[in-house]
């Protein structure tokens, strides 16, 4: 699939964006569980004008958004029409970057997909036209910065303690520990994280462990669920089993990702 990836060229993004992103390539028309990952993306569908999301029995139920959004930090599946994928620009923000660009807490787009226009009136009705008129994926990318210059509402530097925290709760440690090693109240910390990330440092540790449970296992083969459970921190296999069903929709056994290396793209068989 080609693709363009780069870093912000302005030093005032550069705290809060990871990275600009151009995808084109055919996909097969398919349904897909899309897992949570507690991270937040900007997204343009530029093959329609329209992002799809599937609920309910047999993901029979549609929900339809424009082709410019704001995607939440998710802590649940959601199903999409692989469609969305064909040609797609993006903006991955760093842990909290997100928030720089926001007049309102992350935590209000937790699960969702915010239209752009709802964010920035005028200019997101327009981001979609302006990078279809683009002549090539880089000239799309540097309208995308500067548009997100324009959008820039809070331009102080990141809070250092987010990033801080969210690498201890990456490496498994309890919530109250980060907090103390922050120093901070235990409501201050969780308030202060919700707004930042998204979601509540309890959750987002769960997200992060569930992530690090997919990266590790190889599904062409058996695994030892057991062993897995141990490894990653559960207290048996019947919590790693609760955990991954009520963050993926999906039993351990169930599971059977795109590809190894698109292991939160699960196929869904429609009946």
């Amino acid at each position: 699939m080609p693709s363009v990836a780069v870093r912000p060229r302005s030093p005032a993004l550069a705290p809060f964006i990871s990275s600009f992103q151009y995808h084109s390539g055919e996909i097969p028309d398919a349904m897909e569980r899309i897992l949570p990952g507690g991270r937040v993306h900007l997204m343009v569908n530029l093959y329609e004008d329209e992002f799809r999301t599937y609920h309910g029995p047999d993901s029979a139920a549609v929900h339809r958004t424009h082709g410019a959004v704001f995607a939440g930090p998710a802590s649940q599946p959601s199903v999409i029409d692989t469609r969305e994928q064909r040609c797609l620009v993006t903006v991955d923000f760093k842990l909290g970057g997100a928030s720089a660009f926001l007049r309102a807490p992350v935590s209000e787009a937790h699960n969702q997909l915010v239209e752009l226009d709802h964010l920035w009136r005028h200019d997101g009705r327009l981001l979609r036209e302006r990078l279809l008129e683009a002549r090539s994926p880089e000239a799309m990318l540097r309208i995308l910065e500067t548009v997100l210059l324009d959008h820039l509402v809070h331009a102080g530097n990141p809070d250092p303690a987010i990033p801080f925290a969210a690498s201890l709760l990456e490496r498994g440690l309890p919530v109250s520990h980060v907090t103390s090693c922050l120093g901070s109240l235990p409501k201050t910390f969780v308030r202060r994280f919700r707004r930042r990330v998204g979601v509540s440092p309890k959750r987002f540790a769960r997200v992060r462990r569930l992530q690090r449970v997919l990266q590790s296992i190889n599904c062409s083969g058996p695994i030892d669920w057991c062993d897995v459970a141990a490894r990653h921190g559960f207290a048996d296999q019947a919590h790693l089993i609760h955990d991954f069903r009520d963050l993926t929709g999906l039993t351990p056994a169930a599971y059977r990702p795109r590809s190894r290396d698109e292991h939160n793209h699960v196929p869904v068989t429609r009946p």
